[in-house]
């Protein structure tokens, strides 16, 4: 009784909290108790495991972060961090004041299947998906309201093909700015995200008697199944350091190519400025290049590079979306094109849909006009630049004899393997193991070096580190570089 007497308050405290019955006894990290790193993991995995079991409801609110690390008996940082990961996650979030609140809903309790599956994915790095959970979904709502307020009852009947005049006056301001892209709002074309302007482009080239385009190798396997299913033959183009070969491009004797030079997908190498302009010089000559503005907005340690269209807009047709920046599932894109292709391009908009939906396009139009969308931007590209330093460090650590590639901009980063190793087997060691890639092989129309492609802008900085770790292990088992540290 008198050693109970003699306990002070903080030990008293160390017991645990009653909220969720959180005890830092229960940490199982292998460090010891009062390793911050080591409790941080431990309180960020119970605090989602709450939310995912239903335990933590949207709406309730977290306790204080002085509150509860007086409760567990932790340094108030550690509880800051664990909130800040579960934020970058989605999962809350709050305002200066306001506390900390649970966003999203919980999974729903389903039966279990009779058999587990038989390789189930612990870190998803496939790429292609942006952060769905940075969605600025309070701005939108303003955006959606403000521009219903402004918009007469005539502007909700069937509209332009090309799309809202509200949406392609915002659009030519901001390509202007922000990519060197000067276009009259009545050279753009609204469509259905990249996809949809990729469908439209196809049509016109087949029509006009067009079979075959140049195509960058390796280059997106989706968008080249895209074209194909359209009718067109793809003539490999290869992709070095310095991204596309135009001299290559020159050999095969097409007029059409298709290109990512912003950041070359899935390479992430940028069009070194001589090739721009061995590019654009074939351009002015006759060949249409068709430029996917791919991953332009996402960039941390180099500066902007102008589109294509900046410099040839009668011998471009300039294809962006907001998939990547705001969500995929507004499906709103566009298409910059010369005269000559447009005209048609409309008359194809219009026999396949009429019109993209307005509400959405007059929500975006808002969110440009109102510099939403560029503040959204740069909330994004710091989250992103974080995760992107996390996988880095990651694969540094695990392996730090491979090569990165791509890590100075966009969604994504290309891990070099040695010549021999077969990448897809590695991917599918790695997914044995519990982590998705893509092996570099899925985007290449001839053989070439191998690699893989991952993803991080869908994922929090602890996820990527396991997921690192996991990707180690099944490079070393397939034969790829080694020297990972203890």
């Amino acid at each position: 009784m008198i050693q109970d007497q003699g306990r002070t308050a903080a030990q008293d405290q160390a017991r645990g909290a009653d909220f969720l019955q959180l005890d830092p006894a229960t940490a199982r990290n292998g460090r010891p108790a009062d390793d911050a790193r080591g409790l941080g993991d431990w309180l960020t995995a119970a605090l989602r495991d709450a939310v995912a079991d239903g335990r933590l409801l949207p709406g309730v609110r977290l306790p204080a972060t002085r509150t509860l690390a007086g409760q567990l008996g932790i340094s108030r940082g550690v509880v800051v961090d664990a909130y800040r990961r579960l934020a970058d996650e989605g999962l809350v979030g709050g305002r200066r004041g306001g506390g900390t609140t649970v966003l999203t809903t919980p999974r729903p309790v389903a039966a279990a299947p009779p058999e587990p599956p038989p390789n189930p994915v612990a870190v998803d790095l496939r790429p292609g998906v942006p952060d769905l959970s940075a969605f600025p979904r309070q701005a939108w709502l303003r955006a959606e309201r403000t521009a219903l307020a402004r918009t007469p009852d005539a502007a909700l009947g069937y509209g332009d093909p090309r799309g809202t005049v509200e949406l392609r006056t915002a659009l030519a301001a901001w390509l202007a700015r922000s990519r060197g892209v000067r276009a009259d709002p009545s050279a753009i074309v609204v469509v259905g995200g990249v996809a949809q302007g990729l469908a439209l482009i196809a049509q016109v080239l087949t029509r006009r008697g067009v079979d075959t385009v140049g195509y960058e190798d390796p280059g997106s396997r989706g968008t080249r199944e895209q074209l194909q299913r359209w009718g067109l033959t793809l003539a490999p183009v290869p992709v070095d350091d310095l991204g596309l070969d135009v001299d290559a491009l020159a050999r095969t004797g097409v007029h059409t190519v298709f290109v990512t030079p912003a950041h070359q997908y899935p390479t992430g190498v940028v069009l070194a400025p001589e090739r721009r302009r061995a590019l654009l010089e074939r351009a002015r000559s006759g060949t249409l290049v068709i430029e996917d503005d791919y991953d332009a907005e996402h960039r941390y340690d180099r500066p902007p590079v102008a589109a294509l269209a900046a410099l040839a807009p009668e011998h471009v047709v300039y294809v962006g979306s907001v998939s990547k920046t705001l969500a995929p599932a507004l499906r709103l894109g566009w298409v910059v094109a010369p005269p000559h292709v447009r005209e048609e391009l409309v008359v194809r908009k219009q026999w396949s849909d009429i019109t993209s939906p307005a509400l959405g396009q007059l929500a975006l139009a808002e969110l440009i006009r109102s510099g939403g969308f560029e503040r959204h931007l740069r909330a994004v590209r710091t989250r992103q630049r974080r995760r992107r330093d996390a996988v880095v460090a990651a694969l540094r650590e695990h392996l730090p004899d491979a090569r990165v590639h791509g890590v100075a901009a966009g969604l994504h980063l290309v891990v070099g393997l040695p010549d021999g190793v077969d990448d897809a087997a590695v991917a599918e060691r790695a997914l044995a193991a519990g982590v998705a890639v893509q092996p570099l092989s899925y985007h290449r129309l001839r053989p070439g070096p191998p690699g893989l492609v991952i993803g991080y802008a869908a994922t929090a900085p602890d996820r990527l580190r396991e997921g690192a770790r996991l990707l180690a292990g099944a490079v070393r088992e397939a034969g790829g570089p080694t020297g990972s540290r203890p």
